[in-house]
């Protein structure tokens, strides 16, 4: 971290507080009594579950929304519309394929009416210096995917914020691409060759979090808030190798998954519970990996990550599918079979679907709702857009798409219910349609006789 002769505060929120309002004119809440500082000198990350609002609390800081509540301060002024000192590199890389990269880059430093002979001179400058000199001329499809984020880049330092936000800004390329372009980051930040004098970023990435930052925040979900904080007191550059790192390694993920993972047993979820992204073959392909001898039913998450070739953000989605079914219990940074879990990987195909439906419906209410429905109507069949309709009293639009669809997903697998994409209808198998007709048929002869 570089030396500064004070703590000077750049970016101060106290109790700050996002919602959005819902198609009923409800207040979806995303962000609640969110408590931060960013100091000078500091380079701090930010992870959590997807929707958790981190990128939404970036956008806050960056003056692109306001929050609803709480103070929200950039060296004690608070912060209204675009702030003049933040800058932000985004996920996509989000450049104007008509304009040349000197012309991306100078796009910011236009739009504040700065005299084009400095718009040149700053752009070149900031090109060089993010390693793109002699590609001044060129469009981004004549660049590789590093290439065009390093231009986000260039587009932000331009700007000689103070403050830098980075919204997942390395997610969207190969790993090594990643680590080469933030490995070039950290020495322009060492080595002051930026005037950048706080980082705050975004990332579903452990190691890279812990390799970058000074200090890792980690938010919880609905509403987000800040849950924990992990200071990272190692010098750079970090070698991922180390006993060190790998323990805050350890640390952060047995934070992240410090949550009230329900074992087999439990209550049913309400409703509207934002289901995990985790399909059926994921989960049974994480439950065999973790019977394989190297594990014998436990496995440190980092190396079960490394196994599976997940990123974090997928892992704990399949964590928590895989503890929701009553699979696995999650301890203290350790994945661990569960007695049904073992028996689910040991089991034929058949009796793993049986399995699957039985925790779906004990546990999943969304699940046993529809197959609810679904018994009880005429024809038994019913239009996708009814569960939408009840899901979003509780989620989004977009969420309660994506949770109807993850539902759909295990209900076909566990063969309770089927799904005609065309239509967009959910009907009983026609298995258990014929065993049902053939029960009211039997039973109207039965009454008939009497």
């Amino acid at each position: 971290m570089p030396v500064t002769d004070d703590n000077e505060l750049l970016i101060d929120l106290e109790g700050v507080r996002k919602f959005f309002r819902a198609p009923d004119h409800s207040d979806r809440v995303v962000l609640e009594d969110v408590n931060f500082q960013l100091k000078q000198g500091e380079i701090v990350a930010l992870l959590g579950k997807s929707g958790s609002g981190k990128s939404t609390l970036l956008r806050i800081i960056a003056g692109l929304i306001d929050a609803n509540g709480g103070k929200v301060l950039y060296r004690g002024k608070s912060i209204s519309g675009p702030v003049h000192g933040v800058s932000m590199v985004f996920q996509s890389f989000a450049l104007f394929p008509w304009l040349t990269v000197q012309q991306n880059v100078e796009l910011g430093l236009e739009a504040l009416a700065v005299p084009a002979a400095e718009r040149e001179e700053r752009a070149l400058e900031a090109i060089d210096v993010i390693g793109l000199g002699g590609f001044e001329s060129a469009y981004p499809r004549e660049l590789s995917g590093g290439m065009r984020q390093r231009v986000g880049f260039a587009r932000a330092l331009v700007m000689r914020p103070d403050v830098l936000l980075m919204d997942e800004p390395f997610s969207a390329l190969d790993v090594l691409t990643a680590e080469t372009l933030s490995a070039d980051l950290l020495e322009l930040w060492q080595e002051r060759k930026i005037p950048t004098k706080g980082i705050l970023f975004v990332s579903h990435n452990i190691e890279e979090a812990v390799a970058m930052s000074d200090r890792v925040l980690i938010f919880s979900s609905d509403p987000g808030r800040v849950k924990a904080e992990v200071p990272v007191p190692l010098a750079h550059p970090r070698d991922k190798d180390l006993p060190a790192f790998k323990a805050i390694v350890d640390q952060v993920y047995a934070i992240m998954t410090q949550r009230p993972l329900r074992p087999a047993g439990a209550e049913a979820l309400s409703l509207g519970y934002r289901l995990p992204s985790a399909t059926p073959h994921k989960i049974e392909g994480m439950i065999e990996t973790l019977i394989e001898p190297q594990f014998d039913g436990k496995a440190d998450l980092p190396a079960l990550a490394d196994e599976l070739q997940l990123p974090d953000d997928a892992l704990f989605h399949l964590l928590e599918a895989g503890a929701l079914l009553g699979f696995i219990r999650v301890d203290e940074g350790d994945a661990i079979l569960l007695p049904l879990g073992r028996t689910f990987a040991e089991a034929e195909t058949t009796e793993r679907k049986e399995l699957f439906a039985e925790q779906l419906m004990s546990h999943i209410s969304l699940a046993s709702h529809i197959r609810h429905v679904l018994d009880e109507r005429r024809d038994h069949r019913a239009p996708e857009g009814r569960f939408i309709q009840e899901l979003e009293d509780f989620l989004s639009d977009d969420e309660a798409e994506r949770v109807l669809e993850q539902v759909i997903a295990w209900g076909r697998y566990a063969e309770i219910f089927d799904y005609d994409y065309t239509s967009g209808v959910l009907s009983l198998p026609e298995e258990d349609e014929e065993e049902r007709g053939d029960g009211e048929a039997s039973s109207g002869e039965d009454a008939a006789a009497e």
